[in-house]
């Protein structure tokens, strides 16, 4: 986040910078000219070194050209002095002193800028943050509902096994009680089949008897 910002501020003054050379090429088309950063430098009554030194502008001076012969350009002061001056001393883009204040203040305006959006940053973080909080606590309880149907389901698969096992012990007994009151049941027809038939011999022996 803060390699971010410093790009971003970086670039944001590169185009600064590139404005104000902008802006100083519009000059240039006009007759404003500022005196070298560098330097205070000595003006002259006329156009070469010959001419006697008639005074200074200082460092960064807005002047007005108004001819240029040879070296030397003739201008004129704030203060409507007409003087002449080397053309090397001269430049087509306002001076640092000048500019200063409107650098500082796009400055302060880009510092603000980027609080602002480091600010809305930092909420839409702790917003998205929240947002997975959230949902982890909402995954949490999922799993652990999860986790407790597969425990009840294990327990019912066990309850059913053993439903089944005991259902197959008593389908056994009641199979085996089928069985043996099956098995009675014919013995004791068996028997009777094989009684009756001597009964009734031994009933018509005793009617002839008679």
């Amino acid at each position: 986040m803060p390699g971010a910002r410093r790009r971003l501020l970086s670039a944001s003054l590169l185009g600064i910078f590139l404005a104000v050379g902008a802006t100083g090429q519009a000059h240039a088309e006009g007759k404003d000219r500022w005196v070298s950063d560098t330097l205070s430098t000595y003006v002259r009554s006329g156009p070469t070194d010959g001419y006697r030194i008639v005074g200074t502008l200082k460092s960064g001076q807005k002047v007005e050209l108004l001819n240029t012969q040879g070296d030397y350009s003739q201008v004129r002061g704030n203060a409507g002095d007409t003087v002449w001056i080397a053309s090397n001393d001269l430049q087509q883009v306002p001076g640092q002193t000048e500019r200063l204040p409107q650098l500082t203040q796009q400055v302060a305006d880009l510092s603000a800028q980027l609080k602002t959006i480091d600010d809305d940053w930092k909420t839409k973080v702790q917003g998205m943050q929240e947002t997975l909080d959230s949902r982890k606590k909402l995954v949490d309880e999922l799993e652990a509902r999860a986790k407790d149907l597969n425990a009840q389901l294990t327990d019912a698969q066990s309850e059913l096994r053993s439903t089944q096992a005991k259902l197959g012990d008593e389908n056994n007994q009641v199979l085996m009680r089928y069985m043996v009151y099956g098995g009675s049941i014919a013995g004791a027809g068996l028997l009777l089949g094989l009684i009756l038939p001597a009964l009734t011999r031994g009933r018509k022996r005793n009617d002839r008897w008679f």
